[in-house]
């Protein structure tokens, strides 16, 4: 069963007419700051009903006050849909689907022409979020890593019955979804942790056998440079454990379940930065991410980084914010300045950074001989 969602590539090739707006651009701060994002990451609220011990943005402390405002984020996003962002992913610093809201905007999101995704915990998931918010999402995305209640508890240290609520909404949630012949792509996800190793198996038969879900990613951990926890920061997947694991899970794959182990990104994960790219080509402009106070980055890694601060939803239009001087700032910072060695490994634009890098490098010889 082939990856039909390039979970472990990239797709910016199948837009090839912003990659060539961009490439057009060249180091022209005004042009550059004409490209609006494909992707977007928002952040409905700060708070989060789990304290995972993997989590890369407990530096932000799971703040409950912070939340956007329903108005105010639809008002947003039909800027977004004018301006050609292609799609949004609500999930971010906190739990998505503790936004009272979140069903009402996800349906208002797909109708203003953005595509719709979630990546959740799940514990949350109400009957109201699975029948409003599925016939728009094109993916959900379940965080769960563990096999047993047990494991699933001290890693995402919160109570043993979240683990069977997971698997209930989940399971609800397929239900819905094929009762109702609806698109939208369930899935499930786990960072693979010394913790969790032992249960993969387990967790990949939950998932294909009672959930009846689409697939089960499972990828390497990664160390957020901010992050307050460390617990993980000496993690390797270089091990005989990790490549015999990839090829038992292979096994459980069937026409209608994929597991993607991720092992290409295993793999880069212990990369060396001379075999990288050199420049984020990527940042600032093929995605943007909202946090659950309103404020714009250009990077999702580099929350309270005040060199990828472009402004607050609250106070101006997405416009005002993309094209202001903050972002050009930040674009002459990116393109001279910043050292990629020490962002966050396989950060979620990695491979569109490779691909970028390539295309502007000249890395790639005897580029006509097709």
């Amino acid at each position: 069963m082939a990856d039909n969602y390039q979970i472990d590539g990239q797709k910016l090739h199948f837009h090839p007419q912003r990659v060539a707006q961009f490439l057009d651009a060249g180091d022209d701060l005004d042009d550059l700051l004409k490209i609006y994002p494909i992707y977007m990451e928002v952040s409905p609220v700060g708070a989060c009903n789990h304290r995972c011990k993997f989590c890369a943005v407990d530096y932000i402390g799971y703040k409950t006050a912070n939340k956007l405002d329903t108005d105010r984020l639809c008002l947003i996003i039909s800027e977004l849909a004018e301006k050609g962002v292609k799609s949004i992913m609500f999930a971010g610093e906190g739990e998505p689907l503790l936004h009272k809201d979140i069903a009402a905007i996800a349906k208002y999101t797909k109708r203003s022409g953005i595509d719709v995704s979630f990546t959740t915990n799940a514990v949350a998931m109400t009957e109201k979020f699975i029948q409003t918010a599925i016939p728009y999402t094109s993916w959900i995305k379940a965080s769960v890593n563990a096999g047993t209640e047990a494991t699933y508890a001290s890693v995402h240290a919160t109570q043993t019955r979240d683990f069977s609520k997971v698997i209930e909404n989940l399971t609800q949630a397929v239900k819905f979804r094929n009762d109702n012949n609806l698109d939208c792509v369930i899935g499930l996800q786990s960072i693979l942790l010394p913790d969790n190793k032992d249960e993969m198996i387990t967790l990949a038969k939950i998932a294909r056998d009672e959930i009846g879900a689409d697939y089960l990613v499972i990828k390497p951990y990664s160390q957020e440079p901010a992050s307050i926890t460390t617990e993980y920061q000496s993690i390797s997947y270089k091990d005989d454990f990790s490549e015999q694991l990839g090829k038992e899970l292979k096994k459980l794959n069937s026409d209608s379940f994929k597991i993607n182990y991720r092992s290409e990104t295993m793999r880069l994960y212990h990369e060396k930065q001379k075999d990288r790219y050199t420049t984020c080509f990527s940042t600032p402009v093929f995605m943007a991410y909202i946090m659950a106070n309103g404020s714009v980055y250009g990077c999702k890694d580099k929350l309270f980084n005040e060199k990828f601060s472009y402004g607050n939803i609250n106070e101006n239009s997405f416009s005002e914010i993309w094209q202001n001087q903050l972002r050009r700032k930040n674009f002459a910072y990116v393109l001279t300045e910043m050292d990629v060695s020490k962002c966050r490994v396989n950060c979620r634009m990695d491979k569109i950074n490779r691909y970028l890098f390539d295309l502007k490098s000249n890395k790639i010889k005897h580029l006509n001989f097709i």
